[in-house]
């Protein structure tokens, strides 16, 4: 099975008062062959970049409404006139409020979704084939 790799660059604001926020360059990740999952990548000036990964659908919800608990909350808002999805990530390392231009987002979406259509996620991971295999050795 050819396993796809969407990805976007992307420039993110920490958000560190209301008044004040610093970029911070960012890759988006989809992988198909881990299709409920979306990777972001935080390159954040120290030596090795800081992973986060979450639902998919999380990402998807959180561009038209706010969505999540815990760890990872995502939401839309808006910024100097422009739309903007709005992250907050919590972990024992700290807590960061990152803003992201929405119609990024959602071009970077749009693409792993023709990638890999809602509900059809189970079909990439290959369980059927799997068992198949697995029964027919029996």
């Amino acid at each position: 099975m050819q396993h796809t790799v969407v990805e976007r660059e992307l420039e993110l604001e920490l958000i560190l008062s209301p008044e004040r926020s610093v970029p911070v360059p960012a890759r988006l990740g989809y992988l198909t062959d881990d299709p409920y999952a979306v990777h972001i990548t935080f390159h954040i000036g120290s030596v090795h970049p800081v992973h986060w990964t979450f639902a998919r659908d999380l990402l998807v919800e959180g561009v038209f409404r706010a969505c999540g608990h815990g760890d990872v909350r995502v939401w839309p808002s808006k910024a100097d006139g422009r739309s903007v999805v709005l992250m907050a990530l919590s972990s024992p390392d700290g807590d960061a409020l990152l803003q992201a231009p929405t119609a990024q987002v959602s071009a970077w979406l749009e693409r792993t979704l023709r990638a890999v259509p809602p509900g059809t996620e189970g079909g990439q991971l290959g369980i059927d084939d799997g068992l198949a295999e697995l029964l027919g050795a029996v």
